[in-house]
């Protein structure tokens, strides 16, 4: 990476989350720019081998977000009307629309109440609440902490159900087998996001990692409004000319697809910010190790939520706090720490209270995801924050809980 730039000191806000971009970065979507295509061209391809590569997997299909990715898997695995999907009740609102995109339902599963995580134990639970076969169960790498994978994936099968992964969080981790998140080694499918807050930013942009090459072509075509341009698979007699050949400007769409395509920036971006990922990784967990280290003295009333199995790549760096035994709310320690230039979020309201989620499955509480959710704050954690940031952003915390 080249050398990192310094705070605008106009700017003292450090927020939980930011962008890193290169000179690199700029240089290759300038490139992408001033080239003869700007979408449809080869840097989306190009994209999308490297990132199978990076991960492990078969296959990387690129798209336009996270929810167009997790919308893409689940239409590829003919997820429909009458289906049922398992998600986690503490995600955000992407892992469960996407199902019902398709016309699916989702049943919140319930969470372990200190680390957000579903698990083995809250999946099956979840599965019989729901009274009728599961389709897919879809466990959240929360923050980029990592599931319990072998466990899940033991339960859906014995549900009959397949598991895609949304890997939104964890990009460049690795699982206890030594897996890289992506490599698909225990789901049908596992789905990552762009959005710029995220570990490797590109604007937008989503991907889908999978092992099945039919499958992947199937998503290609999805993300393109169902359409092909494979003469094996065309049926109109209009499409070919009288020896037998494609003509040239001809494209059958063969089912209800989407514009979820990926563009020739995003994919520069992308790929350029790739090519940095180790390093982003190994910047985020030196951070968190030192916030560690901050907050060995506010323990037990400020910890840090659980890791998961593997070696996490942190999106990341979530605390709990004891606000009742604090007597501090969180809304008043979100605002002092933001007068002091701090930002922080929390990662997330349970899925059951939207508005949308409760008219339409009613009133509901976990009790897992009312524990998280009543004590998580996300802290800044990104890897252009400076070495003396971590120190500051306890310091303000101390502050904010009057600790």
């Amino acid at each position: 990476m080249s050398e990192r730039r310094p705070p605008d000191p106009a700017s003292p806000v450090l927020p939980y989350g930011r962008q890193w971009i290169d000179d690199d970065d700029v240089a290759a979507v300038v490139a992408a720019l001033r080239s003869e295509v700007i979408a449809h061209g080869p840097r989306v391809t190009a994209f999308e081998q490297a990132f199978a590569r990076k991960v492990g997997a078969g296959e990387a299909v690129a798209c336009s977000s996270g929810t167009a990715a997790l919308h893409l898997a689940l239409a590829a695995l003919d997820v429909g009307p009458g289906d049922v999907c398992v998600i986690p009740a503490i995600t955000f609102l992407s892992t469960a629309t996407a199902p019902r995109f398709c016309g699916a339902e989702a049943v919140f599963a319930d969470v372990d109440p200190d680390s957000g995580l579903m698990t083995a134990e809250t999946l099956s639970e979840a599965t019989v609440r729901a009274g009728r076969p599961i389709k897919a169960a879809l466990p959240v790498h929360l923050g980029g902490r990592l599931c319990d994978m072998a466990g899940l994936t033991e339960v859906a099968s014995a549900a009959g159900a397949v598991v895609v992964e949304d890997a939104s969080h964890a990009v460049g981790g690795v699982d206890g087998a030594g897996d890289p998140v992506g490599a698909c080694t225990r789901s049908a499918a596992a789905t990552f996001s762009f959005h710029p807050v995220k570990t490797l930013a590109g604007g937008e942009g989503g991907m889908v990692t999978t092992n099945d090459p039919v499958r992947a072509a199937r998503m290609r075509r999805l993300r393109n409004h169902g359409v092909t341009h494979d003469p094996a698979m065309m049926s109109e007699p209009g499409s070919f000319d009288i020896e037998g050949a494609r003509s040239p400007w001809i494209y059958e769409q063969v089912e209800l697809g989407f514009n979820y395509r990926m563009n020739e920036l995003e994919a520069a971006l992308g790929a350029s910010q790739l090519t940095k990922l180790d390093r982003f990784v190994v910047r985020r967990t030196a951070l968190a190790e030192c916030y560690r280290t901050l907050l060995e003295p506010l323990a037990p009333l400020v910890r840090e939520t659980p890791q998961g199995p593997g070696r996490p790549g942190l999106h990341l760096f979530a605390v709990l706090i004891d606000f009742a035994a604090l007597g501090v709310s969180r809304g008043d320690a979100v605002g002092r720490m933001s007068a002091e230039g701090i930002g922080t979020q929390v990662h997330y309201i349970p899925l059951y209270r939207q508005p949308y989620f409760k008219a339409r499955y009613g009133e509901m509480r976990l009790a897992g995801a009312e524990a998280y959710y009543a004590r998580v704050l996300a802290l800044p954690l990104f890897p252009a924050m400076q070495d003396g940031d971590p120190a500051r952003v306890v310091e303000a915390l101390r502050r904010a809980l009057r600790i």
